[in-house]
């Protein structure tokens, strides 16, 4: 079964158009099992202002103490996880929402608990109950929380939970869906690109702004070791008879799929 996984950035999900779940019936139609891991900055961050807690960040990663991870497991499993869940149920697709805890499917560690607190990265991940979703034709909706071997849970960048995902289930295509249609250079979407080629644009400045965080974003789930990700927009359709839309970025040489 061939398989796609997707990472929805929190700041998206508001933003998901008709044409993003018709690329995803699209995609079911031409046989692809579907897997989202996704965000939540801007409501965890809307939350933690509310009960004045300032965010702290360390080297891009939320420093995250108990207080701060309670919030941030409410948010995504409560808030941010049901929202997208309801928005693929609304649009005639199956999904659930899991805590990347349950049943110990993301294993992970501390990154650095004496800088950064309860944040991890994933050191390995549970396949077994994803295949089981996907082969009965459901999404899961996964949020970036893993847990220890003592039972501690995580907060785990969502791109690199993504990562860990996709690598995993050795998936087909990794998708970063944003609010752009893909990196754009003299006015045009670019079809594909190498990672040496994204960091000279941005040492010239021709990714720039708002630009760069979303192309770190797919960049550090290169670095992950994915082949390549391709960043699509969740506003218009990435995915139609058998072609793909956005803008591919390989860590090597461009092997179009």
């Amino acid at each position: 079964m061939k398989k796609v996984l997707m990472k929805c950035g929190g700041s998206t999900l508001e933003e998901l158009s008709t044409d993003f779940f018709t690329s995803l019936h699209e995609l079911k139609n031409h046989g692809y099992a579907i897997i989202i891991v996704h965000g939540g900055g801007p409501d965890i961050n809307n939350m933690l202002e509310q009960l004045n807690v300032e965010p702290e960040y360390v080297n891009g990663l939320r420093k995250t103490n108990e207080e701060t991870f309670n919030v941030v497991e409410m948010v995504l499993s409560g808030k941010t996880n049901r929202k997208l869940v309801q928005k693929l149920t609304t649009n005639g697709l199956k999904a659930i929402g899991l805590n990347g805890s349950d049943l110990e499917m993301l294993k992970g560690d501390y990154v650095d608990q004496d800088r950064l607190g309860l944040v991890g990265d994933i050191q390995e991940v549970k396949t077994d109950i994803l295949q089981m979703l996907i082969e009965k034709d459901i999404i899961p909706v996964i949020t970036p929380i893993a847990i220890t071997d003592i039972g501690q849970k995580l907060n785990v960048n969502a791109d690199y939970a993504a990562a860990a995902v996709a690598n995993a289930l050795a998936v087909d295509h990794c998708l970063f869906v944003t609010d752009v249609e893909g990196i754009m250079i003299d006015g045009k979407v670019q079809e594909s690109l190498t990672l040496d080629e994204v960091k000279q644009y941005i040492e010239s400045g021709e990714i720039y702004g708002g630009m760069i965080p979303k192309v770190n974003s797919s960049l550090s789930a290169i670095e992950k070791g994915i082949e390549s990700v391709r960043i699509v927009s969740g506003k218009k359709i990435f995915f139609q008879e058998e072609k793909w839309y956005g803008t591919q970025i390989f860590e090597k040489e461009r092997v179009v799929k």
